[in-house]
């Protein structure tokens, strides 16, 4: 809008005693400053260091990964603007933006970004799964990364939150991470881990400029206080809100709930190292227990949510649409013990030698689901003679189980494109030693085979569907991890915002998208 140059201060004063008191309080009311944007989770920030809370600071958008990636997984520029890669697939170069500074006023280089990168490189962070011979800085503005043998999966894991850059001011003389400099939009002001942040807008960002000035989050473990925060105007976006709360929130309409499907599926982790759990026939007969049409109707409030196999139709390139899907089966569960020689006894199931099946589930309440359906689950397998008991901890617990091997059972949400391409992932789950959040006791020469061939770079697409293929049938048979549901994930939107969008990768928040509304 253009003024008329006669248009003076005291003018509009004039204006405004015109108009009246009510004319005058509303503009004073939108003349003062908003407070920042709430974001209210379950995710604590566990430390400094990327691997521990790097999500945090690259869902908030204030540190940075050399990729990005489309809601479908495609590789995107990053602090990388461009990169290409050799004929042998053995050489990468990454072309950093020119103009990218970090909150400090120093220049975002090559030989910065390699620092952060040989630190992602020390297992078990996913960058050491890379056939990484060498990372150097080219210049000051190109990073140049060897492989070993190639693989295409490489720009995926560099959009990994544990690959972020932070600038040299951000460490201690002992190299540890003591604060968060980051070069996205959005700059630390206030930090007291493990509950909060706040950012406020980086003004020397090489991007467009947020339309919010400054933002918050709080982590808080009890998925009703954050519904309540939501509900009452204390938090403009609220996540990990169970069943029970979102339907009072839609009942109440005073928030919108937007949801997504997530690449991530509700999964039982099951040591098959146990002599009872290395039998495929208890396995099949845990599986063969589980309601999962109830406990999805019941507990999640949506039925299309039961896990007919480990990948949700929306993962379209590695859900199996020819698998047998997994079913509840009282009878058949209850044949493949007897065949496994678990008799059924007054107090529950019992072997040969009258030792008890008595088994400890592990899970966590970060994802408030979880409890309600190990809950669920524990009565199903009573009803099938298997006694289980319960324990509700932290997440931290299942891949401390994993690596003590105390670990039995253990149920979790499993996200299968924390690195945008799946493979990445799943090579970390059942590679040939397993991993925390996957295979335990377990493991499968072909499976490892073929995630090998597609991190490489399948000779074609015909090849890696059959690449796929042949891990999905794998997985269905052999039930290393027993899928239980899918997953949406559920946020409240207060009305002070609009244009909010959700990352089914769960990578960003989109603050930089997201406007006050008007």
């Amino acid at each position: 809008m253009t003024l008329p140059p006669d248009f003076t201060r005291r003018r509009a004063l004039q204006l405004l005693a015109a108009a009246g008191p009510a004319a005058a309080a509303s503009t004073a009311l939108r003349a003062q400053p908003r407070a920042p944007l709430q974001i209210v989770g379950p995710w604590e920030i566990a430390g400094l260091s990327p691997a521990s809370s790097g999500h945090v600071f690259t869902r908030m958008q204030i540190a940075e990964t050399l990729m990005n990636a489309s809601d479908d997984g495609m590789p995107l520029p990053g602090l990388a603007a461009r990169w290409r890669v050799s004929d042998d697939g053995l050489v990468w170069h990454f072309t950093l933006r020119p103009a990218a500074r970090f909150h400090e006023g120093t220049a975002v280089t090559a030989a910065t970004v390699v620092r952060c990168l040989q630190a992602a490189r020390v297992a078990p962070a996913l960058l050491s799964q890379a056939p990484i011979r060498s990372v150097e800085a080219e210049g000051t503005g190109v990073v140049v990364i060897r492989l070993t043998t190639p693989y295409a999966a490489l720009p995926a894991l560099l959009a990994h939150s544990s690959t972020m850059v932070l600038a040299p001011a951000s460490y201690g003389p002992d190299g540890a991470v003591r604060s968060i400099v980051g070069s996205g939009p959005y700059r630390v002001v206030s930090m007291t881990p493990p509950q909060h942040v706040e950012a406020a807008i980086f003004e020397g960002y090489d991007g467009p400029r947020p339309a919010i000035e400054r933002v918050r989050y709080l982590a808080a473990g009890r998925s009703e206080t954050r519904a309540l925060m939501a509900e009452g105007g204390q938090a403009d976006l609220a996540y990990g809100l169970d069943p029970a709360s979102l339907v009072r929130l839609r009942k109440r309409g005073q928030v919108r709930v937007d949801t997504v499907t997530l690449p991530r599926t509700v999964i039982l982790k099951v040591n098959a190292g146990l002599p009872a759990l290395a039998d495929l026939r208890v396995r099949q007969a845990l599986s063969l227990a589980i309601d999962r049409a109830g406990i999805a109707k019941a507990l999640l409030r949506d039925p299309e949510l039961a896990a007919t196999q480990l990948f949700p139709p929306t993962m379209k390139t590695w859900h199996n649409g020819a698998l047998p899907p997994l079913r509840q089966d009282p009878e058949a569960a209850a044949r493949l013990l007897a065949e496994a020689g678990w008799r059924r006894a007054s107090d529950g199931l019992r072997d040969a030698s009258g030792q008890p099946l008595r088994l400890a589930l592990r899970t966590f309440p970060d994802r408030p689901e979880l409890p309600l359906i190990a809950s669920a689950l524990q009565e199903q397998w009573r009803q099938a003679g298997i006694a289980v008991q319960v324990s509700i901890g932290n997440s931290g617990d299942i891949p401390l189980g994993h690596r003590d091997g105390s670990l039995q059972l253990g149920l979790a949400a499993r996200n299968y494109a924390t690195v945008p391409d799946p493979t990445g992932t799943l090579m970390q789950d059942f590679g040939t030693s397993g991993g925390d959040w996957g295979a335990m006791g377990w493991r499968s020469d072909a499976v490892a085979r073929a995630l090998a061939e597609l991190s490489r770079g399948a000779s074609s697409a015909e090849r890696a569907a059959v690449l796929r293929t042949q891990v999905t049938t794998v997985l269905q048979a052999e039930l290393p991890v027993i899928p239980v549901t899918w997953y949406r994930q559920q946020v409240a939107v207060g009305r002070r915002i609009e244009d909010v969008s959700l990352d089914p990768l769960e990578r960003s928040y989109r603050l930089t998208a997201v406007r006050w509304r008007t």
